[in-house]
């Protein structure tokens, strides 16, 4: 017996009552739900698979078009080659609850992932008189060495950074969502550079001993946001693998998708100066982290 699909608004209603985020376009009805990556295009009338993929978001995983009739052979089969799910009125019943149902890993996030597990602190939360310094673990000795500038001139500088905490949950291997991770993200306020450090690593200091100059930040906290945030998405992007059965061949599409901005928490900012080693020699100037010793390339733009 055919089964009759529900109207695009009334299916559209559902999904956004399933926590999918629903917009119009054009004649297509497009539903997207960030916590597991599951997006849902509603047509009206028959269009290939081809035209409608660009309507999917680049970090979708699992990807369902819903026809009102029938789509044929040729665009159920176009849609296995691209690894979309196809359903029509014969077949949306059936599969209604797994697309509204929360994807394996979604459920209790809002409680125990990145929303709702308390709030995040700013890092290094001690009471310092003056500015924070972080504790450099590289002197001079140690710097010539790393560097290799055969020259005079070394100079430790105190680099401003905004800091903070924050939480994300990247995807899992599989596509669905994966343990909550946190850590800290600096952004470098003089060359608009942002890097993820691990907790734990570095500590601050009320003076240094060692003679040095402080630079003064170059952006503000709001302009550090953005830098944090696509900072936080390159680092934490997972290869996902979506396995299709199509023709009796296994195929295998292997994506890199980053976390969505509703996976990240970002907490407040603090604003921290990080010791780096200025070495000027005949070769040029070669800078180095004074905590881990590494460079930074290209050498941070100061004179």
């Amino acid at each position: 017996m055919r089964r009759i699909a529900p109207p695009s608004s009334v299916l559209g209603r559902l999904l956004s009552a399933a926590g999918y985020r629903v917009e119009a376009r054009g004649e297509a009805t497009l539903a997207v739900r960030a916590r597991d990556h599951r997006a849902v295009v509603i047509v009206a009338s028959v269009r290939s698979p081809t035209e409608i993929e660009g309507l999917f978001p680049g970090d979708a995983v699992q990807r369902t078009i819903v026809y009102d009739d029938e789509p044929g052979e040729v665009a159920r089969s176009l849609a296995a080659d691209r690894g979309i799910e196809v359903l029509d009125p014969s077949t949306l019943g059936s599969a209604l609850g797994e697309i509204l149902l929360p994807g394996p890993g979604a459920l209790g996030e809002e409680a125990e992932g990145t929303g709702d597990a308390g709030p995040l602190e700013p890092p290094f939360a001690i009471t310092l008189e003056g500015q924070r310094t972080v504790r450099p673990r590289i002197g001079r000795d140690e710097a010539e060495a790393l560097a290799g500038v055969d020259g005079p001139r070394y100079l430790l500088r105190l680099v401003p950074f905004f800091v903070a905490a924050y939480r994300v949950r990247p995807a899992s291997p599989d596509g669905g969502a994966g343990p909550v991770q946190r850590q800290l993200v600096a952004v470098n306020a003089v060359t608009r550079r942002a890097e993820v450090w691990d907790e734990g690593e570095r500590e601050l200091v009320d003076h240094l001993e060692e003679p040095h100059q402080s630079l003064a930040p170059q952006l503000t906290e709001a302009q550090a946001v953005p830098l944090a945030i696509d900072t936080i998405r390159q680092h934490h992007t997972v290869r996902v693998e979506h396995t299709e059965q199509h023709g009796g061949a296994l195929v295998i599409e292997t994506r890199r998708m980053p976390p969505s901005a509703d996976d990240i928490r970002l907490g407040p900012f603090v604003l921290l100066f990080v010791p780096h080693w200025y070495a000027e020699g005949r070769e040029g100037r070669v800078v180095l982290d004074a905590v881990t010793g590494r460079r930074a390339v290209p050498p941070d733009p100061v004179p």
